[in-house]
């Protein structure tokens, strides 16, 4: 039975935080991000993002608390919005989107909003710093979750949508993956 919940991931940098926050609104759902708790974590550890995704390739509970609470939110909530890397994984009866962005284009945009804002426990002196650590960061997270859980969070064939955070800008993002889920729920489910 399809879910009131849309689970949103992508490369860092693609977006996921701004367009889930913003789509949970529009629908009048709940939002919560595993970024932000990833964020958290990290600051409360005392180490930046990078940092943590190389810790939790040694500590494996940093994951298993993370994906622990999605299970939890997946049974027990509907009407939400999630970003996250795994949610899709973990709630398969969820609508599930993928956005995506080339990774310089994401490391443009990190660090801008850096720049401009700061952003928890993630730093960047300059555009290819951020972009280096970017990549660092996607790879990290693929090498764990396959030897976690063996997916591959960047297989784009898992989502029901997927959307070019560049060529379309979150206003659009937005009435895109309204419009698809709105369309993916009424639906007749197929057996």
């Amino acid at each position: 039975m399809k879910k009131h919940i849309i689970t949103i991931t992508g490369f860092p940098g693609s977006g996921k935080s701004s367009t889930a926050k913003n789509v949970a609104l529009r629908l009048g759902y709940e939002h919560f991000s595993s970024g932000d708790l990833f964020r958290k974590m990290a600051t409360e550890r005392c180490l930046s993002i990078e940092e943590i995704n190389f810790t939790a390739e040694k500590q494996k509970e940093i994951d298993l608390e993370v994906d622990k609470l999605l299970v939890k939110m997946g049974k027990e909530k509907n009407d939400f919005v999630i970003d996250s890397r795994t949610a899709s994984h973990w709630i398969p009866d969820s609508f599930k989107v993928f956005l995506d962005l080339d990774p310089k284009i994401a490391a443009e945009r990190t660090f801008a909003q850096i720049r401009k804002e700061g952003r928890s426990s993630q730093t960047g002196s300059s555009i290819d710093e951020v972009y280096e650590n970017t990549l660092k960061r996607v790879e990290s997270e693929r090498k764990r979750y396959r030897s976690l859980y063996n997916i591959d969070i960047t297989d784009k064939t898992n989502f029901d949508l997927i959307v070019d955070t560049k060529v379309n800008n979150l206003d659009e993002v937005i009435e895109i993956v309204t419009a698809a889920y709105q369309k993916w729920l009424n639906a007749p489910e197929s057996k």
